[in-house]
């Protein structure tokens, strides 16, 4: 099965093109205009073996919000279009990540029923233009047009830039199990048959 998605979407704030392959060995190629934002796509996609190619164009010069949630929105759009019917997926996945001084656990049900919970400490913002609310709006987007319960707990760290790595290396670690096949699934992995 192919298990690949294509999708484009242009507004009057962003034009974002992404194309995710859900069987690949975690190539990317990313191009959204913010510098830190890119780095954690590039960790999303290493840790989770994803193929992903995104380029994003925005109004940054307003704020990077417009942008980061737009890609959240296309990524979720790719992601439930690459899944098809989610025959023969695990469904689940789970993952704990530490990055130096933070800790986060992901857990995620591909139930087509979107909901987000995020936990996070809080900490005085950084100032470096990227934050644990942007990643927050990134994450709620995703999480609603993937048709996925997330939750994302980070149980302690101090650095903004290490919590949100974790963030997104755990995300792509726990949608990466999530996806996988399992020999034993003939159809969907729910008793109502259907998700």
């Amino acid at each position: 099965m192919d298990r690949t998605a294509d999708v484009d979407r242009k507004t009057n704030e962003t034009a974002i093109s992404i194309k995710l392959c859900l069987d690949g060995t975690g190539k990317h190629e990313i191009d959204t205009g913010i510098p830190f934002f890119n780095h954690m796509l590039s960790l999303f996609s290493a840790h989770g073996f994803f193929d992903l190619s995104i380029k994003a164009k925005g109004d940054i010069e307003v704020d990077f919000h417009h942008t980061v949630e737009d890609v959240g929105l296309v990524l979720g759009d790719a992601l439930n279009k690459a899944l098809g019917d989610r025959k023969g997926i695990r469904r689940y996945g789970h993952i704990t990540v530490p990055m130096d001084d933070a800790l986060t656990s992901v857990t995620v049900d591909l139930s087509n029923r979107p909901y987000m919970v995020y936990n996070v400490p809080s900490i005085p913002f950084s100032g470096a233009g990227f934050s644990v609310v942007l990643a927050r709006e990134f994450f709620r987007a995703f999480s609603t047009r993937a048709g996925m319960n997330l939750h994302i707990n980070v149980f302690y760290g101090q650095d903004e830039h290490h919590i949100i790595e974790s963030v997104f290396k755990a995300a792509g670690r726990a949608i990466d199990q999530a996806t996988s096949s399992d020999d034993r699934l003939t159809g969907i992995c729910s008793t109502k048959g259907v998700l």
